[in-house]
């Protein structure tokens, strides 16, 4: 009997131990398929600073979510305006130290040294297919038929103004260029500045002298040919007939005193707080008539038009200074290179930076949006879209940032000189031409 209830002891004592071990390997099991993901540390730098209005709130807000939906990933975000912000990734770059996912410029100055010196990782452009970017909007981001980068937006010059000004001094809205000379005249007379112009970034004042060559000569080839050679700056008629106008509008003092010590945020100012009668800038202003930064007054006020042609001219207002500027691209340098790419493919989805872009900040999308309206859209929004809709030709990207870094830098020095009457209209071709030339 003894032996006989060692015997089931020892029994019991197996299933028990069996049971334990099975159960054991069952949680085993359990925990392996529920095992949280690896930690991921990624640091996203932007041009973006303003965090709560326009394109940085829409940033801001495609970033939490992918971080909602994807809470093993932390997302440390630095964020400076264009002027420091170039100046910074300077010296990431210096230090090999570029961010995993980083804002870029798809043009030759910014992004082509990026490319050609291995700084950013390639990009499957399959993954992109379905994205709807616009024809011609990944050229900037592309290199010998490979994809490095998506832009965000289709960005092109307009004018705006204050309607209210114009009532209160019964000035007509300008039809042609020249009528924007005749009310500069008006407003300075009445102690306002005509234009709000940025002069300390330099690149709008450079940008302006193509678009009036755009609306003098009708054709938008003719700034490339010049920047290669194939036509001359300093002998071909239209070039000078473009710097004219530009020095007829300095002649009569068309943007605010101290343009050239101005930079965005005090021209944007200047504008919104009704000082100045018109801004020449970008489409990404459109959030001007509802941002709450902007007082009511103003967002009740502000219009846009076409920068308008000369009256001498063959170019039409719907031929635009454009092009697809600013992007993203992924370090090459980054330890967490797929979960940057993922993260890239996540901001960029239609559904996310196109739709909620259009729809929640205004946005002109690089990437086809029109089965996003709504019908709500503000008056800026619709007017804007309207001005791309109506375009005739467009640009490309812009002069000053066509051909290399040093290029852009001499020219937008260049130019301003010109416009503050140190370098006359011939001599600040026949140093574009030369600038074009040691750019080669």
């Amino acid at each position: 009997m003894v032996k006989a209830k060692r015997f089931v002891d020892v029994i019991l004592i197996f299933i028990i131990m069996n049971g334990l071990i099975s159960c054991s390997q069952g949680s085993s099991k359990y925990s392996t398929a529920f095992t949280p993901k690896k930690q991921v540390n990624l640091k996203f730098f932007s041009n973006l600073p303003d965090r709560l209005t326009g394109q940085g709130k829409l940033e801001q807000m495609l970033l939490d979510k992918y971080v909602k939906e994807n809470p093993n990933v932390k997302i440390t975000v630095e964020a400076l305006q264009d002027e420091p912000y170039k100046q910074k990734f300077k010296t990431y770059v210096a230090s090999n130290e570029i961010p995993d996912v980083f804002m870029a410029w798809g043009q030759p100055s910014f992004f082509y040294p990026i490319m050609i010196n291995g700084y950013v990782v390639e990009l499957n452009k399959e993954d992109f297919k379905d994205y709807g970017f616009f024809n011609g909007a990944l050229d900037g981001f592309s290199l010998n038929g490979r994809l490095y980068g998506l832009p965000r937006n289709t960005d092109y010059m307009v004018l705006y103004f204050n309607k209210a000004i114009f009532e209160k001094y019964k000035v007509p809205l300008p039809k042609t260029y020249e009528d924007i000379i005749s009310s500069a005249k008006i407003f300075r007379a009445n102690n306002l500045s005509p234009i709000a112009m940025n002069g300390k970034d330099k690149y709008p004042i450079a940008i302006l002298y193509q678009d009036l060559l755009i609306k003098e000569s009708g054709d938008q080839r003719l700034i490339g040919e010049g920047l290669r050679g194939t036509n001359k700056f300093a002998s071909n008629g239209l070039y000078l007939k473009a710097a004219l106008d530009l020095k007829a509008l300095m002649d009569v003092k068309g943007f605010q005193d101290s343009f050239d010590s101005a930079d965005y945020g005090a021209a944007n100012n200047l504008f919104a707080q009704g000082k100045a009668a018109m801004y020449y800038m970008g489409e990404w202003e459109v959030g001007m008539d509802t941002s709450k930064g902007f007082s009511e007054d103003f967002k009740k006020n502000v219009d846009v038009m076409k920068f308008p042609a000369t009256s001498t001219g063959k170019g039409k207002d719907t031929d635009l200074v454009g092009w697809n500027g600013g992007g993203y691209a992924v370090s090459a340098n980054s330890k967490v290179i797929d979960e940057s790419i993922k993260l890239l493919k996540y901001i960029m989805k239609p559904e996310n930076w196109a739709k909620q872009g259009w729809q929640t900040v205004g946005i002109i999308p690089a990437q086809e949006f029109h089965q996003f309206k709504t019908g709500k859209e503000s008056p800026l929004q619709s007017k804007l879209s309207d001005i791309l809709a109506s375009s005739t030709s467009i640009s490309g990207t812009p002069w000053n940032d066509s051909l290399t870094y040093e290029f852009k830098t001499n020219i937008e020095n260049l130019v301003q000189e010109f416009s503050l009457g140190i370098k006359s209209p011939e001599e600040f071709l026949k140093e574009a031409e030369i600038n074009a030339a040691n750019s080669y």
